[in-house]
């Protein structure tokens, strides 16, 4: 081999090395600089949520006190005024989504992933119907709660129990997919292990599959009851009333309200003291979420950790 032959192959070489050299210095770059702007998101994010926490607060925080949890709200008295009616129709209400959603929720799920045949038409509908229902905004079953449970066919009239299957009908898709995926992250080994061991199938799902998919299960539901509890426009169309003095009775009987109803009804007053009290109101509600967004980490962290 000829000496001009093996500088000609090392130059060759040379450049190759620096173009792959080059090569990845620039995915270095791209990655770095995507890594950027993910870490500006999550800062604009959280400070967007601190802004809105410290506003509410500054606001608020004047009337954040006792009379706001037991006294009932009045236009005359404001510096008693509260939203006692609110907060037991609010519970009244999630009380009604949570025995509702769980069941329908998850006994959707373990049929798609466990006992549904995916060659058949109908079972593939439902999947696009479950994936479509997800992204319907939040009047659309406003209107159906109105037409199809205040009125007829169910006829329930404007009570807790209508504005609970509402909701429920808003966030049962999220708890399906939810619930699906928590289903699906169990290993398949464990179902097989346990068939061979002589279990039918209703043993292997009742004994195994659900206890594994539980962490899932519990976080996909709190998630969604938090997006529950802050929805108005659905409850506003369903019969929920924007001033109630008086406690609702119960789940199927009298008038009701809720928190994001009665924040409602104060922000739009034009008087300086309902907007303080919409804005301690806030501050409760956004307090409620982020504990029970909390409580749904710690969930899913503490089950994690058992499995």
């Amino acid at each position: 081999m000829s000496h001009q032959s093996v500088r000609t192959r090392t130059a060759v070489q040379a450049v190759r090395d620096s173009s792959l050299r080059l090569e990845k210095r620039g995915v270095d770059v791209a990655g770095e600089l995507f890594r950027a702007v993910l870490l500006l998101c999550i800062v604009l994010g959280v400070l967007m949520l601190a802004t809105l926490l410290a506003y509410v607060t500054w606001r608020g925080w004047p009337r954040l006190d006792l009379n706001l949890f037991t006294q009932m709200p009045s236009s005359i008295d404001l510096t008693t005024a509260g939203f006692l009616p609110a907060i037991v129709g609010t519970i009244w209400i999630m009380l009604g989504v949570l025995v509702t959603v769980v069941p329908l929720g998850v006994s959707a799920a373990l049929y798609l992933e466990e006992y549904a045949d995916t060659e058949r038409w109908w079972n593939r509908a439902i999947e696009v119907f479950i994936q479509n229902l997800a992204a319907v905004p939040s009047i659309v079953f406003g209107i159906l709660g109105l037409a199809f449970i205040v009125r007829a066919p169910l006829a329930l009239g404007p009570v807790a129990f209508a504005g609970s299957l509402t909701l429920t009908m808003l966030v049962l898709p999220t708890v399906i997919i939810a619930s699906r995926e928590a289903i699906r992250a169990v290993p398949s080994t464990l179902r097989q292990a346990s068939m061979a061991l002589g279990a039918s199938k209703w043993q292997t799902v009742w004994r195994q599959v659900i206890p594994g998919a539980v962490p899932g299960i519990l976080t996909g539901t709190i998630l969604s009851m938090s997006r529950a509890i802050g929805e108005t426009a659905p409850l506003l169309l369903v019969g929920a009333t924007t001033f109630v003095q008086f406690l609702p009775e119960g789940p199927l009987e009298g008038r009701y309200t809720a928190i994001p109803v009665q924040i409602f009804q104060w922000v739009v007053r034009p008087q300086e003291e309902f907007r303080v009290l919409a804005a301690a109101g806030c501050l409760v509600l956004v307090v409620l979420l982020l504990l029970m967004n909390s409580v749904a980490i710690w969930l899913r962290a503490r089950f994690s950790r058992e499995s």
